[in-house]
């Protein structure tokens, strides 16, 4: 939905939608001319109107919306951008964290000094689809790219060369981590929905890592609510971690963490602008609600981010940050959990991947997972009407079906499993049978296996998944980006190439994806890469380790324990969230000032206003 969107694409006018919320109080002023004569009867051609002024909508003002889908993914937001990281780490002086301390007896910093006034721990976690975008666009590894990301928001030739505190990044994560978390967890729900159809979680489970299919969902389908899947993603995962530990550890408020989010797209935005991704959550309710993300900003705000510094982000060193900026996370074993080294296989863009896809790989891990407890099962796959729609089963070695799945990306596809899960509709008709609430369904491909008899979906909002999100590079930018970093000139003048196409150019991010972990480690990585003793579960640690898709589930496990341990809080309220059905106000009577209310209470929740 927000392919084709950025902040630079939108002008300062929006014509609101009829479900808009916020009124638009500027109506045009029908007056007849000064000079006319007063006894005449104004036509209507006659009617000058003035133009109105433009229309200001935030998103607050869309997360209030209950009209269309689409203006919640077109509007974006002031407050989340490269301006607003710009803004704060200007406003605020970046907490100096001590390289070698460790928690005392009471659990915070041993020769740990507290917060001064005007200082706040800055954190950022950065996408692989981000990355990937990145790497394609100027011809360099996944890996020299995230270094280049954490030498932007981190070293000393990024964001602490300028700015008026010089202040930077303390920790820069890869999401990538938590997806393990979260791989682990759907693998455990889905298994849950499986044996306890009837529990609080219907079948089929559908994943909830996408925010425009979430958004979608809740305003326009609520009978698909109790389908959702209850985890946080990778990203709320991230931000609920790092604001839980560093608040316990170092003995501050969770306000006084700031997590920064690089994300493939626009409606990550939206995400972290949800009530139920704050600090009330997992801290209590006492005090205000905090994000657990303040700030989510794209691949192309990145590059902003960096140009406004004077910063040139391809010129910038590839090789891994120094550790003198970049201190022991205060937790060993989550530090060991963050920063580790993991073993990983290199893999090519071959069949294999693109099954597994490059939006997280939850189907393609709970498939693998199904796998490893029925030894000798096999997989089948059947492709749909196009691309984005595949069913997968897992199969006995008698030919038992024993595992069910599907992918569907885009809304077009959406579209037809939502109205296909649609509940039964009782007939007015005495005595008549009742009727399926869903549409037609079309002959052949996955469609005709019955989607109420999928046990697990795996539901994105962007066609092809999270590489082609609103937020990448796009191919027509590519060849000014890299003039702009100093590639393609020879000579003084600007070397002519030929662009790929959108669906090579696609083709071009997704190989970048997969590059991940294929290219020689870089010897500056050997820093700081010590064993500790952290507690938790070692992929070595012998044959008896749960290792599934090569995630050590065990040790992942082991994780959230200790998580929830350090924090003192359930496990369930740090990894798992809700939805909520948005109604229509269209129609209904409403009291007077109770819009203006509405929208006022959800600016004060989300942390910002008009």
């Amino acid at each position: 939905m927000s392919a084709i969107l950025s902040a630079d694409d939108l002008n300062d006018f929006i014509n609101p939608g009829i479900a808009c919320i916020k009124p638009v109080e500027t109506l045009p002023k029908q007056q007849p001319a000064a000079n006319g004569n007063p006894y005449e009867v104004t036509t209507e051609e006659k009617v000058h109107a003035d133009q109105p002024p433009p229309a200001s909508i935030s998103l607050t003002d869309c997360l209030a919306c209950s009209g269309c889908v689409t203006s919640a993914e077109a509007v974006l937001v002031s407050l989340q951008s490269h301006s607003e990281v710009l803004d704060t780490l200007d406003n605020y002086k970046e907490l100096q964290i001590p390289q070698a301390s460790r928690a005392g007896a009471n659990g915070t910093l041993n020769g740990f000094s507290g917060l001064a006034d005007g200082e706040k721990v800055f954190v950022a976690s950065v996408s692989p689809q981000t990355r990937a975008s990145l790497a394609a666009t100027y011809g360099v590894s996944e890996r020299e790219t995230g270094n280049m990301i954490s030498q932007l928001l981190s070293g000393p030739y990024g964001l602490r060369a300028g700015g008026k505190h010089g202040s930077g990044f303390t920790w820069v994560l890869d999401t990538n981590v938590m997806r393990e978390v979260a791989l682990v967890a759907a693998a455990e729900e889905a298994q849950q929905a499986l044996n306890a159809p009837t529990g609080d979680l219907k079948k089929p489970v559908l994943t909830s890592a996408c925010p425009g299919w979430i958004c979608y969902a809740e305003k326009t389908h609520p009978h698909i609510l109790p389908h959702l899947s209850k985890l946080k993603s990778p990203q709320a995962l991230t931000g609920t971690l790092v604001k839980s530990v560093l608040a316990r550890k170092l003995g501050i408020a969770p306000e006084n963490v700031w997590h920064l989010a690089v994300m493939p797209c626009f409606d990550k935005k939206l995400e972290a602008s949800r009530g139920e991704l704050t600090s009330h959550t997992w801290h209590g309710q006492d005090g205000e609600a905090i994000r657990d993300v303040d700030c989510v900003i794209t691949a192309r705000e990145l590059l902003m981010l960096a140009e406004s510094r004077n910063v040139s982000f391809p010129c910038l060193p590839r090789t891994a940050i120094s550790s003198q900026f970049a201190p022991a996370f205060p937790d060993p074993a989550i530090n060991r959990f963050l920063f580790g080294r993991r073993k990983q296989l290199k893999r090519a863009r071959d069949a294999a991947n693109s099954e597994i896809g490059t939006s997280g790989g939850y189907l393609h891990h709970v498939l693998a997972t199904q796998q490893a407890l029925h030894p000798g099962s096999s997989l089948r796959i059947h492709r749909g009407r196009n691309a984005d729609v595949s069913d997968y089963s897992v199969v006995s070695a008698n030919g038992k079906e024993i595992f069910k799945a599907a992918r569907y990306y885009g809304f077009r596809n959406i579209q037809n499993l939502v109205r296909r899960l649609k509940p039964a509709k009782a007939s007015r008709l005495p005595g008549a049978a009742r009727k399926p609430g869903g549409a037609r369904k079309p002959g052949g491909g996955a469609a005709a296996a019955g989607e109420g008899d999928y046990a697990y979906v795996e539901v994105m909002a962007c066609p092809g998944g999270c590489t082609n999100g609103g937020g990448q590079i796009k191919v027509g930018d590519v060849a000014t980006l890299r003039q702009v970093g100093g590639t393609g000139i020879e000579n003084g003048s600007v070397e002519q190439e030929m662009l790929p196409a959108q669906r090579e150019w696609l083709a071009m991010v997704d190989e970048a994806y997969w590059s991940a972990g294929s290219d020689e480690l870089d010897p500056a990585d050997e820093d700081g890469d010590v064993d500790m003793d952290d507690g938790l579960s070692r992929e070595t640690a012998g044959p008896d380790v749960d290792v599934v898709d090569g995630v050590d589930r065990r040790r992942v496990k082991d994780l959230l324990n200790h998580w929830s341990a350090v924090t003192g809080a359930e496990l369930s309220k740090l990894v798992c969230t809700t939805y909520r059905a948005v109604e229509s106000d269209i129609g209904k009577e409403k009291s007077e000032g109770s819009e203006m209310e509405k929208v006022s209470a959800l600016a004060v929740a989300a942390g910002g206003g008009w």
